[in-house]
């Protein structure tokens, strides 16, 4: 097929990642009139003080130019199909039959053994993909804050986020959470710098921070985007908050033996996917595979 001067959509998840590096101009709108579930909030239409640091951001036409899992995206059917098989679980150990068989399965921690395995992608795009649900809102929560991979991405990383609720007692959650102009989609973005990052995670104001965005909306899925887990003690930390660790694995790159020390870092509590990002070897396409660790298939590859 001849492109004739049409830009031609990425074909592998490869090819997304590395295609996914465009800059696009990013607006942030106030919004009084919505509480974090992006539902009217009849409480906060009228109470100003409350929600001045409450605001919208739009990044429908920013992501669609890095092709990502949006409308108008020139991303490939098979690549939304993987992401469609790889949210299954998770939705059902969240919000469906699986529910009571996972403890906060509403929690999804999204990590890798090492930097650059396409974490960030992952995260992004599954927040996505799950806010395409009839029945799920998301919140996408940066909390590499070293790195700050999500905001980057979002054009957010000037934008008061996690670690300052977490410095500072007079921010709530709500004040820091962005709406967009994606359906069911809010985000939280990094937040400033903070060398004491580790402890921040591990305060209990995090904890009940967590507790707070996990119970208040029965359908709202939380999706934490996590430091690599050999890089530092952050995503151990994270991971005691959630109940279920997306484990991204780039294909052909990480070692064994670095995988399974990872991994081996997590407790058995949480459900635990494996990601096989990158993994041209699956079929005629390159496709990012999902399996859980420890299962009796997982055994088999």
């Amino acid at each position: 097929m001849t492109a004739h001067n049409k830009k031609q959509a990425p074909t592998t998840i490869t090819q997304l990642v590395e295609s996914s590096s465009a800059e696009t101009v990013n607006n942030i709108e106030l919004d009084n009139s919505v509480n974090i579930a992006g539902r009217p909030d009849p409480d906060a239409i009228d109470d100003e003080s409350h929600c001045k640091y409450r605001k919208k951001v739009n990044l429908l036409d920013r992501l669609a130019a890095v092709n990502m899992l949006v409308p108008g995206s020139n991303i490939g059917r098979d690549i939304r199909d993987d992401y469609s098989r790889i949210k299954r679980p998770l939705v059902s150990n969240a919000c469906g039959r699986n529910k009571l068989m996972v403890n906060r399965g509403n929690l999804i921690l999204v990590t890798s053994s090492l930097p650059g395995e396409g974490k960030t992608y992952t995260s992004v795009n599954l927040a996505l993909s799950i806010s395409q649900e009839m029945d799920n809102t998301v919140l996408l929560v940066d909390c590499d804050v070293n790195k700050q991979g999500v905001s980057r991405m979002l054009g957010l990383e000037n934008v008061s986020g996690l670690v300052d609720v977490l410095e500072n007692d007079d921010l709530t959650i709500g004040d820091v959470l962005l709406q967009t102009d994606i359906p069911n989609f809010c985000v939280v973005s990094a937040g400033k710098q903070n060398e004491y990052i580790t402890e921040l995670l591990a305060s209990q104001r995090m904890s009940v921070l967590v507790d707070e965005i996990a119970s208040r909306y029965s359908d709202r899925i939380i999706i934490f985007d996590g430091p690599p887990m050999l890089a530092t003690p952050q995503t151990q930390v994270l991971a005691r908050l959630v109940g279920q660790v997306v484990f991204v694995i780039e294909a052909g790159k990480t070692p064994q033996s670095l995988v399974e020390e990872a991994l081996q870092m997590i407790s058995d509590e949480q459900a635990t996917g494996l990601v096989m990002n990158k993994n041209e070897g699956l079929s005629s396409r390159g496709s990012y595979h999902y399996g859980y660790y420890g299962s009796e298939d997982d055994k088999k590859r």
